[in-house]
């Protein structure tokens, strides 16, 4: 059983030469040599790209511009939309602890697709894998101060951060029932021994008593450099056990996903690894989910 409807609810597209990350000399990553990657990539190859599948909609997540363009990169997204028709919905970048969030909110909020924020909080032991400088930058009162203004905006917010991370945080999402939070990359699973599944899990039970979590499958080949159903089947099958068909939403995660798979060997490997659900279950997976989160 195929969806009916999609939308893509996690992707990137970019020049090359504003992405530092992208321009810079390589260095080591979560998802592995990165070459193929490094070149422009525009709507236009994201849309050829998604044609084997009916995407009706698709949101651009904020892939790391230098800080201080954050805002120019959601009105270059906004002004690509406008001529194109993709993305329907901008996630974009703001350092929650800046004391002038507010307004770095604001000219966000100028362009007409913005539907959630996101700062990327995972840390790890391996510097390589950190992208912030502490464990617990969500429990300081100026990161959560700017979480409330998101929340006052009536915006979702996409959380990233690694197992490790996911009973801690659950103190702060509570203080928040009214904001979305939308976890990236199913919680980013990089340990598959017995023990780091174990406490992937025991993270994904935490959160998954919070209602207003969802669940993003994206990224699910991040730490694994290819793709496989078998790969994403138990990430998958935990977080529908966890948190139900109705708190699951797709993302492809292109192109990074591009390094191992195609778009439709992406979505396929996807369906295969959701199992036997109901029409109804896999809409809201790859549709409905993602439209009342981000209010598509």
């Amino acid at each position: 059983m195929n969806p009916t409807r999609i939308i893509d609810a996690h992707h990137h597209i970019w020049r090359k030469q504003d992405v530092p990350w992208l321009a810079d000399e390589p260095r080591p990553r979560i998802f592995g040599p990165y070459e193929g990657i490094r070149r422009d990539y525009l709507a236009t190859e994201y849309m050829e790209d998604l044609a084997s599948w009916r995407v009706e909609k698709s949101v651009y997540v904020q892939c790391n511009w230098d800080p201080k363009r954050a805002v120019e990169e959601t009105r270059w997204v906004q002004k690509v939309a406008d001529e194109v028709g993709f993305p329907h919905g901008i996630v974009a970048y703001a350092d929650l602890r800046r004391p002038d969030v507010d307004a770095q909110l604001d000219a966000h909020a100028a362009c007409a697709n913005l539907c959630g924020i996101r700062q990327q909080i995972h840390w790890h032991e391996n510097p390589h894998w950190a992208y912030v400088e502490q464990a617990d930058l969500f429990n300081t009162p100026q990161w959560q101060d700017g979480l409330r203004k998101v929340a006052a905006r009536g915006l979702a917010f996409d959380l990233q951060i690694f197992p490790s991370q996911m009973k801690a945080i659950c103190a702060v999402v509570e203080k928040f029932p009214d904001l979305p939070f939308v976890l990236n990359h199913a919680g980013m699973l990089n340990d598959r021994s017995e023990l780091g599944l174990a406490r992937w899990r025991d993270g994904m039970r935490h959160l998954a008593q919070q209602p207003h979590v969802v669940v993003k499958f994206s990224g699910l080949n991040t730490f694994e450099h290819r793709c496989a159903a078998d790969l994403m089947r138990p990430i998958v099958q935990e977080s529908l056990e966890q948190f139900g068909a109705q708190r699951c939403m797709y993302g492809s995660n292109f192109p990074i996903e591009k390094l191992w798979t195609t778009y439709q060997g992406y979505v396929a490997d996807l369906i295969e690894a959701i199992g036997v659900v109901t029409q109804e279950e896999l809409d809201a997976i790859f549709f409905s989910t993602a439209a009342r989160i981000y209010k598509l």
